[in-house]
C-alpha cells in the first residue's frame, strides 16, 4: 500500500480499498478487536496521503457502517486515522462530498451508541464483546470519542460554514454535522474543550467566532422555514451551546481585570437574535402545531430570555457599558408577543434608567434610544396594546419604589405610552389601501416629535407624509408639508445636521443648498395644486436671496419670470373653489385618533357630496351613515359600532383689511373666499311658533354652528380636527338680512365678471335677475314686507328696530344693482330673447318705482380701471364690513382741512398714483321713460361723470353747499348725498317719497376718501364741507316727484 507506483499498483489499490470492507463481517469473529483495528489502520494509513483520497474515504464510510465500528477497541483506532484525514481536507476544501458523507456516518453511529448506552444504563447492565462491562464505564469511552470529534472537528467545521457561499448548497449539510457534534456533548465536554485552549486569546477568537456564526445562522438559516424539525433541532443545540458559553463568560470575561465588553456585546445580540427569530414565534403558527412544538422542545423563548435577563444583572458596573447600545436588543426582546417573557424583561428598562440616572442624574440617553428604536419596531410589527400596558404598569411601579426617579420616571412613562399609542394607530392604517387615515396617523406622529423635540424623527414623517400626499395627487398638502422642512432651515452655508430625506442629492452639503432645492420643490407643487398665490411668496423669497444675498441674477431672472407666470394664471386660468365637508366619525368601533371627532375636510375640484362620502365608505364597509346632521346623543357615541355623518359646510371667510374699499378683480378675492379658512359655517333652518302657510319666512329660525378647526384649511393635511363648536340662534329677520345681502353680493359678482369678461354666457344672469324683478317666479321681497314692516312686529320686538332699517336699505340697494344687470343683460341678449329681457325690463320698472318710493333712492359708486395696457373695466364696489345705521350718532363730521399746495415733483407723483389707482364714479338715470338697456355706456360718459363728481364736491366760498336741483340734465346730488348704508354700500342715498326722512349719517371714513377725490378732481382746490350742526346741516335732497308722476311718465 505504501508504493507510489502508477499503473497496475495503482489499480491494485484502489481495488483493495473497495473491497476490504466486504470482508470484515467474516474475519470480525477470527481477530481480537484490537488486532483487527490496527491491522485497518495500518492498511488506511500507509497509502500514500494525497493518493486516491476518494477511494480512501469511501472505504473508510464502508468500514464505519460495518460492525466492526460498534467495537470500542476498532472504533478508537480507525478515528485516530479518520478524524486527521477529515481535518485537512475539509480545510483545504478537498473531496468535501466524501467527507462529509464519512463524518455524517460516524456521528451517527456515536449518536446510536449513546442512545443504546441510555437503554443499558436503564437496564442496569451490559456485556460488550463477551466482557462485562458498566453503563458508566461504556460511557466514558463514548464521551472520549465524542471529545476527539469535538476538539478536532468542530472548529474546523465552523470555519468551512463561515468560508462557503451562503448559496453553496454543502453548507446546510457542514451545518447539519456542527449541529449533531453539538447535540452530543454535555457539560464536562463544554468544560474539556474551553480548558483545552492554550491561551485566553485564542478561547476568546473562537467564542467571537461562534457567537458571530450562530447568529448568522440564525437570521439567515440554511434550511427552508416549512422544515420545522430541523430548525427545531438547530436551535436547540444552539441554546445549550450559547448556555455553556454564557457560563464561560461569567466565569472567565467578567472581572475588572478581565473584562471583554466586545463579547459580552456579541453574546447579547446573538441572544436576542435567537430569542426573535422567526421560527420560535408560536403565535404564528396553528394551535396543532404549536402544540406540537411545546411538547418536544418547549418554548425556548422563555429559557433564552431568563438567561439574557440573568447575565445583565451579572454585569454590575458593567452596565452602563451597555447603555444606550443594548436598548434596541432588550426593546425588541420586550416586543415579543409572550406574557411572562415580557413581565420578566421589562424591568431591564428600569435597571438601565437607575443605572444612568446614578451616574449622570438623568437618563437623557437611554430615553433618547428608546424613543428612537420603538419607531422602528412598532413600524416593523412588533408591539401591541398589552404591551403599553404592561410598559406603564411594571415601570411605574419600579419608580415608585425610588423617590428620586418618581416624578422623571413618570413623565418618561407618559412619553412613551403616548408614543406607542400614535405608533399603534399609525400601524393599523399603514397598509390600508386608502391612505387616507394613514395621513392622519403620520400628522399626529410628528406632531409628536415636533413637541418632543426628536427633530430628526419629524422630519423622517414629514417626508413620510409628502410621499403619500404626491401620490394621491395632494400636491398643495405636499407642498405645505415639504415646507415645515424648509422653514427649519436657514439661508446660511451651515453644514446640513438632520439625514437627506427624500430625492434630494447628498451633494446639497449646506443648509442654503437643501433650502433652495426645497423651495423649488414647493413651488411646483403649489403649481400643480393651483395655488399660485403661495408659490408667489416663495418666489419673493427666493428672488431676494438671489438679488442680494448671492447675486446670482441668472437665477432671480428665471424666478421673477416664473412668479410672472403665476400672476397671469391667477388671472386666466379658471379654478374652481373646493367644497368642505363636515364628517362624525361617533361610536367606539372607531380607533383613537378618529373616535367621536369631527373633522372638516377640503375635497377635491368638483367632487359631488355623494362621490365623497364614498371614498370616505370605503375603508369602513360596516359604518352606519347618520341621517340627522345635529350632534348624536350618549347612545350612539358609547356604542361598540361605527357611525358616520356628513354635510355640507361653508367656510367663514376672514376680513381681509387690504382689500377693504378697493376694486379687486373676482379672481383674486375667490382665493381667499375658500383659503386659509380655520371658520366654517352649517346653518340648519327649522320653524319656531305660530306657523303661516302664507309666509315661511315669519318664522323661519336657523341654528348656526360654526366649527372652528385645529389648523387652517389648505395645510399639511386635506383635512383637520375640530377644536371647538359654537352655535347660535338666527331670527327670521337676521336670516332675512343674511339672504338679502347674499343676493345682492351674486348680483353684484355677476356684474363684474361681464364686465371683466364681455364673453360669458348670459344664461346664468339672465335666471338671476329673472327670479329676482319678477314676483311670479320667487315671490320677491313682499314676504319680508308682510312679515316684518308691519307695525304690530315692530311693536312686538321693538329691538328689531335697526335691523328692520337694515332690511330695507338693502331692499333699496338692489334697485341699481338689478339696473346694472338689466343693462347689461339688454347688451348682450340675442334677438331669440329679446321678448324675455322687454318682460324683465317691465318687471324691473314697476319694481323700481315701488322700491324708490317705499324706501328711496340709492345710486351706486362704481370703479373705472383706468391702468394702461388693460382694457377698460367696471367693477362695483360695496363696503361689506362697515355698517353705519342711520341715526347712530349725533356727532358731527369734522370738515376737512385745505389741501396744502405740494410741489410740482409732488403733483407729478400723485398724478402717476391716481392713474394707477381707481377713482369712484357714478351714474344717473336721465329719465324713467327711457329702456334701461338704452344707457349709455361708462366709457362714453367718462368726461361727464368726472364732471359730475367735480361739481359735486364744490361748495361756495362761503362753507355753504349749493342747492341741489333736479332739473332735466340730471345733475348729481350734493356730496351731502354720498353715504353708506346701513348694510355698508357705498353709494349715493336719496328720500324715498314719502315724508323727507332725518338726514343720514356719512361714516368718517367714506366721507374724506370722496372728498380727497374730489379734491383731485379739481386740481387740489380747497373746498368746504358741510358740518352736522345746527347752522350748517346737511341737507337732504328734496324729494322726487309725486308718485302718480312718476308712474305716467314710465
Amino acid at each position: 500500500m505504501k508504493s507510489p507506483l502508477e499503473g497496475p499498483t495503482l489499480l491494485s489499490q484502489g481495488a483493495a480499498l473497495k473491497y476490504l470492507p466486504s470482508i470484515l463481517e467474516d474475519v470480525f469473529g477470527i481477530f481480537d478487536s484490537s488486532v483487527l483495528g490496527a491491522l485497518l489502520r495500518d492498511f488506511i494509513g500507509n497509502l500514500p496521503p494525497q493518493r486516491l483520497l476518494r477511494q480512501k474515504l469511501q472505504s473508510l464510510t464502508d468500514i464505519v457502517n460495518s460492525k466492526i465500528f460498534q467495537s470500542y477497541e476498532c472504533r478508537e483506532l480507525l478515528l485516530q486515522t479518520a478524524v486527521p484525514i477529515l481535518q485537512e481536507l475539509i480545510e483545504k476544501g478537498e473531496e468535501e462530498d466524501a467527507s462529509i458523507e464519512l463524518l455524517s456516518n460516524i456521528l451517527e453511529v456515536l449518536y446510536k451508541t449513546q442512545k443504546t448506552m441510555v437503554r443499558m444504563f436503564m437496564a442496569g447492565s451490559a456485556r460488550c464483546s463477551g466482557v462485562a462491562v458498566t453503563p458508566l464505564a461504556l460511557q466514558v469511552k463514548v464521551k472520549k470519542h465524542i471529545q476527539l470529534i469535538l476538539e478536532q472537528l468542530l472548529h474546523t467545521v465552523n470555519r468551512r460554514v463561515i468560508v462557503l457561499d451562503r448559496e453553496n448548497t454543502l453548507r446546510s449539510h457542514y451545518v447539519a454535522c456542527m449541529a449533531a457534534i453539538l447535540s452530543q456533548l454535555d457539560k464536562d465536554h463544554y468544560s474539556s474543550y474551553i480548558k483545552a485552549f492554550p491561551s485566553r486569546p485564542e478561547l476568546m477568537d473562537f467564542l467571537m467566532e461562534t457567537f458571530i456564526l450562530f447568529k448568522d445562522l440564525i437570521g439567515k438559516t440554511v434550511y427552508p422555514s416549512d422544515w420545522m424539525v430541523m430548525n427545531m433541532v438547530q436551535n436547540r443545540e444552539f441554546l445549550r451551546a450559547i448556555n455553556q458559553f454564557a457560563v464561560t463568560l461569567t466565569e472567565m470575561f467578567l472581572s475588572n481585570s478581565s473584562f471583554e465588553l466586545q463579547l459580552w456585546n456579541n453574546y447579547f445580540h446573538l441572544a436576542v437574535a435567537f430569542l426573535t427569530q422567526d421560527s420560535l414565534q408560536l403565535e404564528n403558527f396553528s394551535q396543532a402545531k404549536r402544540n406540537s412544538i411545546l411538547a418536544k422542545y418547549g418554548d425556548m423563548r422563555a429559557k433564552i430570555g431568563a438567561s439574557i435577563r440573568d447575565m445583565w444583572y451579572n454585569l454590575g458596573h458593567h452596565k452602563i457599558e451597555f447603555i444606550p447600545g443594548m436598548v434596541g436588543p432588550i426593546l425588541e426582546m420586550t416586543l415579543v408577543p409572550e406574557l411572562e417573557l415580557r413581565k420578566s424583561t421589562i424591568p431591564i428598562f428600569f435597571d438601565m434608567m437607575l443605572c444612568e440616572y446614578q451616574l449622570t442624574e438623568s437618563f437623557s440617553r437611554f430615553e433618547d434610544e428608546i424613543l428612537r428604536k420603538l419607531d422602528s419596531e412598532v413600524e416593523g410589527g412588533r408591539g401591541d396594546e398589552q404591551y403599553k400596558q404592561l410598559f406603564e404598569s411594571i415601570l411605574l411601579s419600579c419608580c415608585q419604589k425610588h423617590p428620586e426617579l418618581a416624578k422623571p420616571g413618570e413623565n418618561f412613562v407618559a412619553l412613551v405610552t403616548g408614543l406607542l399609542e400614535r405608533l399603534l394607530d399609525y400601524r393599523a392604517v399603514m397598509n390600508d389601501e386608502n391612505k387616507t387615515y394613514s395621513m392622519s396617523c403620520t400628522v399626529n406622529l410628528l406632531n409628536f416629535y415636533k413637541e418632543i423635540d426628536r427633530q430628526a424623527m419629524y422630519i423622517r414623517y414629514l417626508y413620510k407624509l409628502k410621499d403619500l400626499h404626491v401620490s394621491y395627487e395632494n400636491y398643495t398638502e405636499g407642498a405645505y408639508t415639504l415646507l415645515l422642512h424648509a422653514r427649519l432651515l436657514k439661508w446660511s452655508d451651515e453644514a446640513n445636521t438632520a439625514p437627506m430625506q427624500g430625492l434630494h442629492s447628498p451633494n446639497l452639503h449646506t443648509q442654503r443648498q437643501l433650502k433652495e432645492a426645497l423651495y423649488n420643490q414647493i413651488i411646483d407643487y403649489f403649481d400643480q395644486g393651483k395655488m399660485w398665490e403661495e408659490a408667489i411668496h416663495i418666489c419673493k423669497e427666493l428672488a431676494e436671496q438671489y438679488e442680494s444675498e448671492v447675486f446670482d441674477y441668472e437665477m432671480l431672472s428665471d424666478i421673477l419670470q416664473r412668479e410672472a407666470k403665476f400672476y397671469e394664471k391667477i388671472l386666466k386660468v379658471l379654478r374652481p373653489s373646493p367644497d368642505y365637508f363636515a364628517v362624525g366619525y361617533y361610536g367606539q368601533g372607531f380607533p383613537t385618533f378618529l373616535r367621536n371627532k369631527v373633522f372638516i375636510y377640503r375635497g377635491k375640484e368638483y367632487e359631488r357630496r355623494e362621490d365623497f362620502e364614498m371614498r370616505l365608505l370605503s375603508p369602513f364597509p360596516n359604518a352606519e351613515k347618520l341621517k340627522s346632521t345635529s350632534p348624536p346623543g350618549q347612545d350612539i357615541t358609547g356604542s361598540p359600532g361605527q357611525y358616520i355623518q356628513c354635510f355640507t359646510v361653508q367656510p367663514v371667510e376672514e376680513a381681509k383689511v387690504r382689500f377693504k374699499d378697493r376694486s379687486i378683480p373676482e379672481q383674486i378675492t375667490n382665493f381667499y373666499k375658500a383659503n386659509h379658512i380655520q371658520k366654517f359655517s352649517y346653518s340648519r333652518p327649522f320653524k319656531k311658533g305660530p306657523k303661516d302657510p302664507d309666509n315661511e319666512f315669519a318664522n323661519m329660525w336657523v341654528e348656526r354652528t360654526t366649527f372652528v378647526t385645529a389648523y387652517p384649511l389648505p395645510g399639511i393635511l386635506r383635512w383637520f380636527v375640530v377644536t371647538s363648536t359654537t352655535t347660535t340662534i338666527i331670527s327670521p329677520l337676521e336670516n332675512a338680512i343674511e339672504t338679502m345681502m347674499k343676493t345682492n353680493e351674486k348680483i353684484m359678482s355677476e356684474i363684474n365678471r361681464h364686465q371683466n369678461d364681455p364673453s360669458l354666457p348670459i344664461n346664468p344672469l339672465s335666471m338671476l335677475l329673472n327670479g329676482i324683478v319678477d314676483p311670479a317666479v320667487m315671490g320677491g321681497f313682499a314676504k319680508y314686507e308682510t312679515a316684518f314692516f308691519q307695525e304690530s312686529y315692530l311693536r312686538e320686538h321693538p329691538e328689531d328696530e335697526g335691523n328692520i332699517e337694515k332690511l330695507k336699505d338693502l331692499i333699496a340697494w338692489q334697485t341699481p344693482l338689478l339696473a346694472e344687470g338689466i343693462r347689461i343683460h339688454g347688451r348682450k341678449v340675442t334677438e331669440d330673447l329679446r321678448p324675455f329681457h322687454e318682460r324683465m325690463e317691465q318687471c324691473f320698472m314697476q319694481l323700481r318705482a315701488k322700491v324708490e318710493s317705499q324706501y328711496g333712492v340709492r345710486e351706486m359708486i362704481c370703479f373705472e380701471d383706468r391702468r394702461s395696457g388693460r382694457p377698460r373695466s367696471m367693477a362695483w364696489g360695496p363696503d361689506w364690513d362697515r355698517l353705519s345705521h342711520a341715526g347712530e350718532s349725533s356727532e358731527a363730521t369734522p370738515t376737512p382741512k385745505s389741501a396744502p399746495r405740494t410741489s410740482e415733483s409732488e403733483d407729478r407723483r400723485n398724478e402717476r398714483k391716481e392713474n394707477r389707482s381707481s377713482t369712484f364714479f357714478g351714474y344717473r338715470r336721465q329719465d324713467l321713460r327711457q329702456s334701461i338697456s338704452e344707457l349709455p355706456e361708462l366709457k362714453d360718459e367718462k368726461q361727464r361723470l368726472s364732471r359730475n363728481m367735480s361739481d359735486s364736491s364744490l361748495g361756495s366760498s362761503d362753507g355753504k353747499q349749493l342747492p341741489p336741483s333736479r332739473d332735466s340734465t340730471g345733475a348729481q346730488p350734493s356730496t351731502a348725498g354720498l353715504s353708506p348704508s346701513p348694510t355698508g354700500f357705498g353709494g349715493r342715498v336719496k328720500s324715498a317719497s314719502k315724508a323727507p326722512p332725518l338726514p343720514r349719517k356719512i361714516s368718517p371714513t367714506v366721507y374724506e376718501t370722496f372728498l380727497e377725490q374730489s379734491d383731485a378732481s379739481t386740481g387740489g382746490k380747497a373746498s368746504t364741507s358741510p358740518t352736522v350742526d345746527g347752522n350748517k346741516g346737511l341737507k337732504s335732497p328734496p324729494p322726487p316727484p309725486p308718485k302718480s308722476k312718476r308712474l305716467s311718465q314710465l
